[in-house]
């Protein structure tokens, strides 16, 4: 997105690229594939979705706010489609389009196969790169567009750090975002696998909600995972500080009332049936068993569905309107669609994303310690500091 925008400026662009299978790549992991390339909402609404920093970027997305990244990739050949969340997707639903368009926008620039190995900087003014190899580029501008570390695979390996780092940058210890939660709770594992659909997740810190949503969670051998869950990572800010918990609504549609109906129902139509074999129109298969267990009936999991008494069943009701998860941790950092933390934003300029440690050097995306919720966001984020730079090389 740099390159272009400079390109289209009259510069002259020469782009290091380390990952030896090409620019971009980690766009093609963004949205499972498809790319949310950013949020249809004003720039207020906007700003109230990113976490750290927010008022850096305030310049940086007024000049190019979602209607006008919308607006270029539409130029670039990309038709888009608005989904729920105001997420903005490719029509195609294919991230590898995005990334083909932004390869031709950038298509005037140099690229060098090659990894920096150290910043060039003379008189505390960024001069250019050296490279691993032993070359040595030479630039007016140097600006570092290296992501964070997570999936590093894709390039992002958190090499820019060590750059900014060695000009005099402080950075804000990395951490995941956007990720997997860690449980204690040996359920999580005996659920392994089980994804649930059209659930309400409610984040309880210290008991009080932080972020509700409606939509997809998983369970693994580690704890939690699934969109949802990804959502809700984010509102968690301190796990030494605070207790943390994941309530699920099992069945967000149904008030407790209408719910207690529907298990008097299906109890007297399965009469004969034990307690577990009772619970198959409610839940899966593998929630069964630890749904008896935490249900606690006087008689266990033998209990038949006709012996249950009223009491037994409201326990029930507000076993599925509230079945809780403990987190105790966030997922691997290298596993996290984000980074939070990165340069410190307090030595960038936000209105031209210059170094305030080194003339000459720029930042641009994820290495800043600027991140969003999940949405479109965060892509977001780096076309606007991208375009930001561009604009004042």
């Amino acid at each position: 997105m740099a390159a272009g925008a400079a390109l289209a400026r009259g510069r002259t662009v020469t782009i290091v690229e380390h990952n030896p299978q090409g620019t971009g790549q980690k766009l093609l992991v963004t949205g499972k594939g498809r790319c949310n390339l950013t949020n249809d909402c004003d720039v207020r609404t906007f700003l109230e979705n990113v976490r750290h920093n927010p008022r850096f970027l305030y310049s940086a997305l007024y000049a190019f706010p979602p209607e006008k990244a919308m607006l270029l990739f539409e130029e670039l050949g990309v038709p888009l489609k608005t989904e729920r969340g105001r997420r903005v997707f490719p029509q195609s639903d294919r991230a590898a389009d995005v990334l083909a368009a932004l390869r031709r926008y950038a298509a005037g620039a140099v690229v060098v196969q090659d990894a920096p190995a150290a910043l060039l900087v003379e008189a505390g003014i960024c001069t250019g790169v050296r490279t691993k190899s032993g070359n040595s580029i030479r630039a007016k501008a140097v600006l570092l567009a290296t992501g964070g570390v997570s999936y590093p695979t894709t390039g992002s390996d958190g090499s820019g750090y060590r750059l900014a780092a060695a000009a005099g940058h402080h950075i804000i210890p990395p951490q995941p975002s956007l990720c997997s939660l860690l449980s204690p709770d040996p359920s999580c594992r005996q659920m392994m696998g089980l994804g649930l659909k059209n659930v309400k997740l409610t984040l309880l810190e210290d008991g009080k909600p932080v972020f509700a949503e409606q939509g997809e969670a998983l369970f693994t051998h580690f704890g939690l995972s699934g969109p949802l869950v990804l959502s809700a990572s984010t509102y968690i800010n301190s796990l030494e500080n605070h207790r943390y918990c994941c309530e699920f609504d099992l069945k967000p549609a149904l008030d407790d009332a209408t719910l207690y109906q529907r298990l008097t129902r299906d109890f007297a139509a399965l009469g004969g049936h034990s307690a577990q074999g009772a619970l198959a129109k409610l839940m899966p298969a593998s929630m069964r068993p630890v749904a008896v267990a935490r249900w606690a009936l006087p008689g266990g999991p033998a209990t038949r569905a006709a012996e249950i008494t009223r009491e037994q069943k409201l326990a029930l009701v507000a076993l599925c309107k509230h079945w809780q998860v403990e987190i105790n941790g966030l997922g691997n950092l290298e596993h996290a669609v984000i980074t939070a933390g990165g340069v410190d934003c307090r030595e960038v300029d936000p209105k031209t994303m210059e170094s305030k440690c080194c003339k000459g050097l720029y930042f641009a995306g994820e290495i800043l310690d600027v991140d969003g919720r999940t949405g479109g966001y965060n892509l977001q984020i780096a076309w606007a500091t991208a375009q930001a730079a561009a604009r004042a090389v």
